[in-house]
């Protein structure tokens, strides 16, 4: 059977997280939607999304094919229940459409919402990513569940003599890894340390806690629970219930807190922000589909930044702020609450980040790391130019 995951409407209100990627590729835990759903099923997948990610993201028919929700988290009793379909059935949870079973020959008619299929209601509890800051509210959850799925039968590197451990929950340290003269406490939940990722002298770190493949723990971070620092990352400084996606840098002093950072982001040292209104109110963020600030329901909010964006020395992000993709962010002062997609400045005022300039210097991040930035990765930076535009006119 082939396993294809699919983006839903819900996908606007994780802008600007998915400008760049499908749903399930979102880092929610230790692994992404897709890695979660791929360890279930014990294969690859692949993908539905909007057509100017299809060409880095494409989609593989087969004969036989299951459309999964990428949007869904996995379980072994919802897999059951897809599995359980029968061709041109669907699995729903009320108007949730959770995955559906479909041939080949079937598949346009599906994407054209024109097939008629049996609907089958979901008996399963699911959890479902709906909103961009429940990217870091499900995170400590997710740290739990995906620690058991990684780690089951299998055996942890020891945790060096050096380092100060306390509390119940496991520590996994895996392959190549180091950790050397930190403190451990796994009281509230595990720690994974990933392969051949780094954890430097004068570290504190309370679980439940993900360091991935290649990252390193800056010297005296402090890392406080529910946060993951995706594979190839630098991380330093205060943190507090954060999720980098990947291949991004905080690597100095600085506060952050409740927030979720894409993948080729640099923030500059001494960078801070503010994840609690002094009036202890609810926080609003920036929605993409209503173009406006829109109620969260949460006290704690800091900030969401889309891929490639970076901030300079000592910029002060208010609670609750939104940066879209590719911004160069600096200046003095408390910056916008909304800071559109290839802006280029801050406080003082922005402009548009030129489009080139800011091709070419993915180019250079990217060769940084023995990676070539492709035409299809331009291709994609130029798609969310043009479509960002009105933004940048607000």
């Amino acid at each position: 059977m082939n396993y294809i995951l699919f983006d839903d409407a819900s996908r606007n209100n994780l802008l600007p997280i998915v400008f760049t990627r499908p749903v399930a590729d979102i880092r929610i835990g230790i692994l992404t939607l897709r890695e979660k759903w791929e360890k279930y099923l014990n294969c690859k997948t692949s993908t539905l999304t909007e057509e100017y990610l299809s060409k880095k993201y494409p989609t593989l028919l087969e004969k036989n094919n299951f459309l999964i929700n990428g949007s869904i988290f996995p379980s072994a009793e919802l897999i059951d229940e897809l599995h359980n379909l029968k061709p041109n059935q669907t699995l729903k949870a009320g108007d949730c459409v959770i995955g559906y079973n479909i041939n080949k020959e079937d598949f346009e008619n599906t994407v054209d919402d024109t097939t008629p299929y049996e609907e089958i209601e979901l008996k399963s509890p699911y959890t479902k990513l709906s909103n961009v800051w429940e990217i870091f509210a499900f995170n400590g959850n997710e740290i739990i569940s995906d620690f058991e799925l990684i780690t089951k039968n299998r055996k942890s590197a020891v945790v060096p003599t050096t380092n100060k451990v306390a509390g119940n929950h496991p520590i996994f340290i895996e392959e190549g890894a180091r950790v050397e003269f930190s403190i451990l406490n796994a009281t509230d939940g595990p720690i994974y340390i990933g392969k051949d990722a780094e954890v430097m002298e004068g570290c504190l770190i309370r679980g439940p806690f993900a360091l991935c493949e290649s990252s390193i723990l800056k010297m005296g971070a402090k890392v406080y629970s529910n946060s993951t620092i995706g594979p190839h990352s630098k991380a330093g400084g205060e943190l507090n219930n954060v999720v980098f996606l990947g291949y991004s840098n905080k690597a100095h002093e600085g506060f952050l807190g409740n927030s979720v950072i894409g993948e080729w982001c640099n923030i500059g040292a001494d960078t801070n922000t503010s994840n609690l209104k002094n009036t202890y109110e609810e926080i609003k963020l920036w929605n993409y589909p209503l173009q406006s600030f829109a109620s969260t329901g949460l006290q704690f909010c800091g900030l969401i930044m889309g891929d490639h964006t970076k901030c300079g020395i000592n910029t002060m992000f208010n609670t609750g702020t939104v940066v879209g993709v590719n911004a160069n962010v600096f200046g003095a002062g408390f910056q916008r609450n909304f800071i559109p997609s290839f802006s280029w400045g801050g406080v003082n005022g922005i402009s548009t980040y030129d489009i080139k300039k800011a091709i070419h210097v993915a180019e250079r991040v990217y060769e940084r790391r023995n990676l070539i930035f492709s035409d299809i990765d331009k291709d994609i930076l130029n798609h969310v130019f043009n479509m960002t535009y009105k933004n940048r006119m607000l």
